[in-house]
């Protein structure tokens, strides 16, 4: 079975945080001060008008996909990298879908705005739909594998849901309640069969209240997260979610958290659906809120990586089925603590410079925190 995916992070269009507008101050007192004015610091941010917060948490949020991707063949026989996996599970991709809405608040239909749409994520989607089609039927032995545009293969759900959620944006932001209603969708989803797989429209639907809410977040929320109390309750709050975690691997199916199934495929009955549903979105916008929390604000080593997130999205994926397909894990030393520990290691080295651009003209669909921006999942 192929590993569940995410998000990483490929939308356009954030607005700069909205600031107080003052005033216009009369001529006299202008005149005034320019004799006085000195020359200032160098702005915070660059002159594209990024945001430093967003792309560190893309960058941070694409190194979790990897390192999931790298647990995910170490979970069996131990409880402990099971719940470090479904913790992460519960709330990278929703980081990468709710910050995919923020970007989409602007988002029009225009013709220009929907060929940058087209070229974004269809054609991506086209590229790599095919690429790792014809990858797979080396890395599992099939050859005969059909290559459809259809039914998203590993990562490239993700590209299919975004095209869907940012096409249907402006509706999204002309009703008084989406959130409600988002969340009633998602709820249905979990009732309805799970034969076909056109565009994977179980998860695009079950994924969908995340970036809802995206598009109802405004820049003072987020510095809300931003303050002393909110950074100090974060840690906390993932240690007692990891407690909580290694409490209900044997207890729950946290495939839950991957919203690519009904709740018969589970083995649920179905009137668990949309109480799960309403459970897991619960859960994973609190620990979207505390990642969120410790992410930093300003600029650092990584912050510019956090604009190529698409790359890494996108490529690491070979890298994980080739380690597979090629037996890495086989070595009994990985599944004991310093393999563990080194399996995560390789996963967050080998994914950071798989998020630098080729070069700096180079976007197509690279996570970006500005006015002409995209977000790339996990």
């Amino acid at each position: 079975m192929l590993l569940p995916t995410h998000a990483t992070p490929v939308t356009e269009a954030t607005a700069a945080p909205e600031g107080r507008q003052d005033s216009l101050p009369s001529a006299e007192a202008r005149e005034r001060r320019a004799p006085t004015r000195q020359p200032g610091p160098a702005p915070t941010h660059p002159p594209t008008g990024r945001d430093p917060f967003l792309d560190n948490a893309k960058y941070l949020g694409i190194v979790l996909v990897a390192v999931g991707h790298a647990w995910e063949p170490l979970r069996e026989g131990s409880r402990t990298i099971t719940a470090l996996y479904m913790l992460v599970y519960a709330f990278h991709m929703p980081v990468f879908a709710l910050i995919a809405g923020y970007l989409s608040r602007d988002f029009e239909a225009t013709p220009r705005k929907l060929a940058g749409l087209l070229k974004r994520t269809v054609l991506p989607y086209v590229v790599f739909e095919t690429a790792y089609t014809c990858f797979t039927r080396w890395s599992s032995g099939d050859p005969d594998r059909p290559i459809t545009l259809l039914d998203p293969l590993y990562l490239t759900w993700f590209l299919a849901a975004l095209f869907i959620w940012r096409l249907t944006s402006p509706l999204w932001r002309t009703l008084r309640h989406p959130l409600p209603l988002a969340l009633t969708i998602a709820a249905l989803a979990t009732l309805s069969p799970t034969d076909g797989n056109d565009l994977d429209l179980q998860r695009v639907l079950q994924f969908l209240p995340y970036f809802v809410l995206g598009l109802c977040l405004r820049p003072e929320h987020f510095r809300l997260l931003h303050r002393r109390e909110a950074r100090l309750l974060a840690a906390p709050l993932f240690a007692c979610a990891l407690l909580l975690a290694y409490w209900a691997v044997p207890r729950m199916n946290y495939a839950w958290f991957f919203h690519n199934d009904s709740a018969t495929a589970l083995g649920a009955p179905p009137w668990s659906g949309p109480i799960m549903t309403l459970a897991t979105f619960g859960c994973s916008v609190l620990l979207t809120a505390a990642f969120l929390a410790l992410v930093p604000r300003d600029r650092r080593w990584f912050t510019t990586l956090g604009s190529g997130t698409l790359y890494a999205y996108l490529l690491h994926g070979f890298i994980a089925q080739a380690a597979e397909h090629w037996g890495w894990y086989d070595q009994p030393w990985l599944h004991h603590p310093t393999g563990v520990a080194t399996v995560t290691l390789l996963a967050a080295t080998l994914v950071t410079p798989l998020c630098a651009r080729p070069h700096p003209g180079a976007h197509p669909g690279c996570g970006s925190s500005r006015a002409a921006g995209r977000v790339t999942p996990s």
